[in-house]
């Protein structure tokens, strides 16, 4: 995976609410653990934009809820600076389904998509609506 080229903060913690912005089934998520994370003691992970994480389904399909699902942020409240200096924020954080080979679940997605996501995540930025 390409690294990321913003300094972002992060703004969705463990065991944070998520809203599911693809066609995949899901609605609502709840995060539950980081991909790659290593910690010390009692210190909870942090996810921001292009971050992978595993997250559980609460509400949605009866066929997805309760299923352990791996997704990517593509949206977050949270205010972070981009290289060139420009801050980003959005309404509402949001993710998307992803596979075990890093493509989405869905067909589509309904909202903006950052643009460190389409560096990272290529497939993903062909099915978005638009990329801010």
């Amino acid at each position: 995976m390409k690294a990321i080229a913003a300094k972002h903060h992060s703004g969705v913690t463990h065991l944070s609410i998520v809203k599911c912005d693809d066609n995949s089934g899901a609605k609502t998520l709840k995060v539950i653990a980081q991909m790659g994370f290593k910690g010390t003691k009692k210190r909870r992970p942090t996810i921001g934009v292009g971050d992978v994480f595993k997250a559980s389904v609460i509400k949605g399909k009866p066929a997805m809820r309760k299923k352990i699902v791996k997704c990517v942020l593509i949206r977050q409240k949270h205010e972070y600076r981009r290289r060139t200096g420009d801050r980003v924020k959005f309404d509402e954080n949001a993710a998307v389904l992803i596979t075990d080979k890093n493509e989405p679940v869905g067909s589509e997605i309904k909202g903006a998509v950052a643009k460190e996501i389409a560096e990272r995540f290529p497939r993903i930025s062909t099915i978005a609506k638009n990329v801010i």
